[in-house]
């Protein structure tokens, strides 16, 4: 082989050096935007997961005590209506026990708000305030939405990386080959790998609401 060819060679070789280093320090950026934004959302996911879980206790909590107020309830219809109570505490026991029936029908009305959020239920059953100010609750449902709706976002972000990141092992192998035919190959599969994870971290952008 002569001079010249070497000299050739050696230029071929510079000149896909650099555009495949170019290509990877491309994907490479598109790779790290990706990891932040599964970050991000990853991180909110988990803080959904947490409010759900918090919101279900919240409404298992208020389901014992109505359950509590309902056993006074029905202990004082059965004395009431066994004729246990004195007729002088007639008047003052059903009083109670009007009480005791307002009391059960506030329970249900914070469990549905509890449930499924103040804006569900209407400006009409709202009862519980949060930060001193009713009509503020985000109910379990709604969070249980959310923590469902970002676990699909994550699931989208997490198939990006994967392609992102075997493309990445692919360009770098491309670089130490020496056969042209193998090199351009790996490029090629690097390529073809690193457009299907930029597609998908598009997408994940686009179902977190990021374009629009």
């Amino acid at each position: 082989m002569s001079a010249s060819d070497d000299e050739k060679g050696d230029g071929q070789s510079s000149t896909f050096e650099m555009i495949c280093g170019l290509t990877l320090a491309v994907l490479a950026a598109i790779l790290a935007i990706t990891d932040l934004g599964a970050g991000k959302y990853g991180a909110d996911e988990i803080i959904a997961h947490n409010q759900k879980a918090n919101a279900f206790d919240w409404y298992q909590a208020k389901g014992i005590k109505e359950s509590l107020v309902e056993g006074q309830r029905d202990m004082l219809q059965l004395l009431i209506d066994a004729g246990v109570v004195a007729a002088d505490n007639q008047e003052r026991m059903s009083g109670l026990l009007a009480s005791l029936n307002q009391e059960i029908d506030r329970y249900k009305k914070e469990k549905q708000e509890i449930l499924r959020g103040s804006n569900a239920v209407g400006e009409g059953n709202w009862v519980l305030e949060q930060d001193g100010e009713r009509g503020q609750i985000k109910g379990a449902l709604e969070w249980e939405a959310e923590a469902e709706a970002m676990g699909e976002v994550g699931d989208t972000f997490d198939l990006a990386t994967l392609f992102l990141q075997i493309c990445l092992v692919t360009g770098a192998i491309s670089l130490l080959l020496k056969g042209e035919r193998m090199r351009n190959a790996f490029y090629g599969v690097m390529i073809g790998l690193g457009a299907v994870g930029s597609y998908f971290s598009v997408l994940a952008f686009s179902q977190a609401g990021v374009f629009g």
